[in-house]
């Protein structure tokens, strides 16, 4: 009988301890595009690549606009 209850015990201890593990979800990010740059805009080369630099953010062309991207 006492193993029977050590049993028990044990079972619902093992059923009632929650797992460490998290999980996290990603949030969608928010796609800008602007139809046309303003004529300040400055063309910077990374890598290879042109991208156009105005109010501190840098866009990459589109076939629907310029899109916000980060380097």
């Amino acid at each position: 009988m006492r193993l029977f209850f050590v049993a028990l015990i044990t079972l619902l201890f093992l059923f009632s301890v929650t797992s460490c593990v998290t999980s996290a979800k990603a949030t969608p990010t928010k796609i800008v595009v602007v139809k046309n740059l303003p004529r300040t805009h400055k063309v910077v080369s990374v890598k290879g690549k042109n991208y156009y630099k105005w109010n501190e953010k840098h866009y990459r062309k589109t076939n629907s606009g310029y899109m916000v991207v980060r380097l």
